[in-house]
């Protein structure tokens, strides 16, 4: 089966180059891979595609050599694990907050003695078969990746538990929910100390983490406080961007439009 990026990257310690992407726009997988991105994180919680849109896009991702870090919809096992049968390199499962949850996921999406994942071998994955073989469940195990999402104080509280366990390849604070949800408490806790927690305990248990990076000098501070799996970029804000500023230089040019 293929090789993930990001696997490689994060066994040999070294960050993954990672942008966003939540709307069906197959060009930009491929200008993303141009780039020597490593992965893409593809939203499916905040945003829709139909089933076909995802097999569709997932093919690209393996044409033009580059990760998907797919963040699911659903905590639902057999439809975790097709996303992977349909060529995700990885998954991005938000709002976990207990080791519970945590062994839960592991169990849907790894394959025994880690796991339960049912067997198919007839997916993208494996090149429709012409790529499986008697080793194919150990690999797979080894080159997806489940990462699980930190946005909650109980998952801050939690944070050590749920990273100590056999399957958890990387953890990914949200700053939005966990900001909103401190937002409304009476704590002492706040975002940075949050990161700062997952962040030591990461480096304690051997597991990558990582968060969105919103400017330069954001990422250089995530970058040293260890961090591996920054999302840097997405076709979002970098869309709205784009036509502001050409809106501001057509207003320019047409003074009296």
């Amino acid at each position: 089966m293929r090789k993930s990026k990001t696997m490689a990257k994060l066994r040999a310690g070294k960050p993954v180059k990672m942008c966003a992407l939540g709307h069906f726009i197959p060009s930009y997988i491929r200008h993303a891979a141009h780039a020597g991105f490593d992965c893409i994180w593809l939203d499916t919680e905040h945003r829709t595609f139909e089933r076909r849109e995802l097999q569709a896009l997932l093919a690209l991702f393996h044409l033009f050599d580059i990760d998907c870090m797919l963040r699911a919809d659903t905590k639902q096992k057999t439809r975790l694990y097709r996303y992977l049968e349909d060529g995700a390199s990885g998954l991005m499962i938000p709002h976990v907050s207990t080791a519970k949850q945590a062994q839960e996921l592991v169990q849907a999406v790894k394959f025994p003695p880690l796991g339960d994942r049912g067997l198919d071998g007839a997916g993208m994955d494996t090149d429709f078969v012409l790529a499986g073989g008697p080793g194919y469940t150990d690999e797979a195990n080894s080159e997806t990746f489940l990462v699980v999402q930190i946005e909650t104080p109980l998952a801050v509280e939690n944070v050590e538990e749920i990273a100590s366990l056999d399957g958890i390849d990387g953890l990914f604070v949200g700053p939005g929910d966990l900001g909103l949800r401190l937002s409304k408490m009476d704590t002492r806790m706040t975002v940075e100390s949050a990161i700062e927690r997952v962040a030591a305990v990461a480096a304690e248990q051997g597991v990558a983490w990582g968060c969105p990076a919103v400017s330069r000098e954001n990422l250089e501070q995530r970058y040293q406080q260890g961090a591996r799996l920054l999302n840097y970029g997405g076709e979002f804000m970098t869309l709205k961007n784009m036509l502001e500023a050409n809106a501001a230089e057509l207003d320019e040019v047409y003074p009296d439009n």
